[in-house]
């Protein structure tokens, strides 16, 4: 299924017409290919990603802190008190932001649950494989054994622990209780307009912009 959207130039300030579309494909093995293309008539920043929720125990089950995480990233991008990366990369390792082993998302949350971010909701800088699709991240649910394999061909990804859910209405008439469900967005890193240090998302005429992130549940 394709889904497509043009942005005139100016909406939302970004200059120049975009022309953006995404793809959904799923195949009978349960993975699910998300295919995303762009063109642009002016140079303009294109970060394209999906925010889709998952609990491998089930629509409405109560939490995901149970799941364990693995995630292929050595650092991440450090924030501000408004959440916007400083431009700064940081190594995960020693901290409660390292999933390099297959961890529980409860296991060190308590050390990230201040301000700004109470919780998991960083951006990590993953392993660079020249822009090809690779696996980046796992989650395994120990109770009901199922996994969830993320593969992409972006730089970063985002890790978000549901912090901000409170019982939202969902799939099902299910509700949804804080940490009940975890987000794993593929992207480039925000804030990459203001950082020359970070890789470009400026799309310019004649290019155009695609990314494929695959999820794959088994």
């Amino acid at each position: 299924m394709k889904f497509s959207y043009t942005s005139p130039a100016g909406e939302e300030g970004y200059p120049g017409e975009l022309k953006a579309s995404v793809t959904y494909a799923l195949a009978a093995d349960g993975k699910l290919t998300l295919t995303y293309s762009a063109i642009t008539d002016a140079a303009t920043p294109v970060n394209l990603t999906n925010h889709a929720y998952f609990n491998l125990a089930g629509a409405g089950a109560p939490t995901i802190l149970d799941h364990e995480l693995k995630l292929m990233a050595d650092q991440y991008t450090p924030v501000d008190s408004t959440l916007i990366p400083t431009g700064e990369l940081a190594a995960v390792a020693g901290t409660a932001l390292d999933f390099n082993a297959a961890t529980a998302i409860g296991a060190w949350i308590d050390q990230v649950s201040g301000p700004p971010t109470i919780g998991y909701d960083h951006n990590y800088a993953l392993r660079a494989t020249d822009g090809k699709v690779r696996q980046v991240a796992v989650v395994r649910h120990p109770g009901t054994g199922r996994v969830l394999e993320v593969h992409t061909d972006q730089p970063g990804l985002q890790f978000y622990s549901g912090n901000f859910l409170k019982d939202q209405p969902g799939k099902g008439g299910k509700t949804y209780a804080h940490r009940s469900a975890f987000c794993l967005e593929a992207q480039h890193f925000p804030n990459s307009v203001n950082e020359p240090r970070f890789p470009s998302i400026i799309l310019r005429p004649g290019e155009t912009y695609t990314q494929t992130t695959i999820y794959w549940l088994k």
